[in-house]
């Protein structure tokens, strides 16, 4: 358990770390530009996002064969790419640099994939995965409220900002890629409860979803709508708390996601107790369905007047972790102990990872195009009761549909 419990802190600081070269210029309001008549920092956002995209469905092949040689170095590269994207969108004179959150988006895209595949396959990668998955929770507050501090105490100008912020994560970040480098492989005990993980060669991944197609498909309708919404609340969280007209700081988002990564991280991490797959596999997409519930009854009671803004993006953030979190930990480690086959959680996280984005990148278009006349916590509430109603019901048939499909193997 000691070795777990480095390994799930090295995880958590190594993602947070890559994250702050991601999410930090989300921060700043890049006002007074347009690129053929929509909002500079919606062009910029949909531009990162669009280079997060075409990562993922290049990742689906990368991913699923990368070898686990070289993987620290691979970070460092990838990571290095996106850093002096930041560089190139300080030189570059707005609205021109809006291209270089592209290459910002792509090389980062790569990262879950490659990070993950430190933890995969233990008896205690729950613990470990829900630590690295928080990550970003927590990472995405930090690099926010770093990235407002940099810009005023130290007075940088919000192009100069992201680099900035890069420069102040990339020396740690180097430690604890060493660290991650150190995290010993999967014993003989691991791969009999939890299957030996190999890459999988396009023979197998096909194999894989010829027999759970109709299962993998709803939950990446699942992944596509809690991904919009992950996408939007971390891309416009602060020009939400802008239109609102309530006070907020520097810390505020450190502090609403610090909450949210606590509760996530106790609630994923226990599963480690829960020893047989199946059940667990189950759990896991009963807490999905419990997160649906919970965004979508506290966005009710919000639109009444009857829970504060704090409060508020408190517990849709939990609600919306609650699905977000188990796809990039436990639930598809679960999925291939239950059902038995080789293969690695790559695949099936940059399978779902492609569609998601893919999804978040059309609502950003689709709002920006159609000039759909909402300010951006008003589009949120409203995408947060539709997602909400389609997750419950899409959850619902998922959970039918494996218990099903493990009955019928069992016979």
């Amino acid at each position: 358990m000691g070795i777990a419990l480095i390994s799930a802190f090295v995880a958590f600081a190594a993602y947070t770390c890559i994250f702050a070269f991601r999410k930090a210029f989300n921060v700043a309001p890049y006002n007074g530009y347009s690129v053929w008549g929509i909002d500079y920092k919606i062009v910029l956002v949909i531009t990162q996002v669009a280079g997060y995209m075409s990562s993922k469905f290049y990742g689906i092949r990368f991913i699923s064969e990368m070898k686990r040689v070289g993987r620290g170095r691979l970070i460092l590269i990838l990571v290095g790419v996106s850093w002096l994207s930041w560089l190139l969108f300080a030189l570059v004179p707005p609205p021109y640099n809006a291209w270089c959150l592209f290459l910002n988006g792509f090389p980062l895209g790569m990262l879950w994939g490659v990070v993950f595949s430190f933890v995969e396959g233990r008896k205690t990668t729950d613990l470990i995965s829900a630590a690295l998955a928080v990550s970003f929770i927590f990472a995405s507050g930090l690099a926010k409220s770093t990235a407002q501090w940099v810009m005023q105490s130290l007075h940088v100008s919000e192009y100069w900002m992201p680099f900035t912020v890069g420069a102040i994560f990339f020396l740690p970040l180097i430690v604890f890629i060493f660290l991650l480098e150190k995290i010993p492989a999967p014993d003989a005990e691991d791969e009999a409860m939890r299957m030996h993980r190999l890459p999988m060669q396009a023979k197998e991944r096909k194999k894989l979803l010829a027999e759970f197609l109709p299962g993998l498909v709803t939950l990446i309708v699942i992944y596509i709508l809690v991904t919009i919404l992950r996408e939007v609340r971390d891309s416009f969280m602060a020009d939400m708390w802008r239109v609102s007209g309530v006070a907020y700081n520097a810390a505020t988002f450190t502090q609403t996601e610090t909450i949210i990564s606590l509760v996530i991280l106790i609630m994923i991490a226990s599963m480690i107790f829960l020893q047989h797959n199946y059940h667990a596999f189950l759990l896991t997409q009963v807490i999905m369905l419990l997160g649906f519930i919970l965004s979508l009854t506290a966005t009710i009671i919000y639109l009444q007047h009857s829970l504060s803004l704090y409060m508020w993006m408190i517990l849709v953030g939990l609600g919306l972790f609650m699905v977000y979190i188990p796809f990039n930990s436990i639930l598809f480690d679960r999925f291939i102990a239950t059902f038995r086959f080789s293969g690695n959680v790559g695949f099936l996280i940059y399978l779902a990872d492609s569609f998601g984005y893919l999804g978040s990148v059309g609502v950003l278009l689709t709002k920006s195009i159609f000039r759909i006349q909402t300010d951006w916590l008003q589009f949120y509430t409203h995408l947060v009761l539709i997602a909400g109603g389609i997750g419950i019901v899409g959850t619902t048939i998922s959970i039918i549909y494996f218990i099903r499909k493990y009955k019928q193997r069992s016979l």
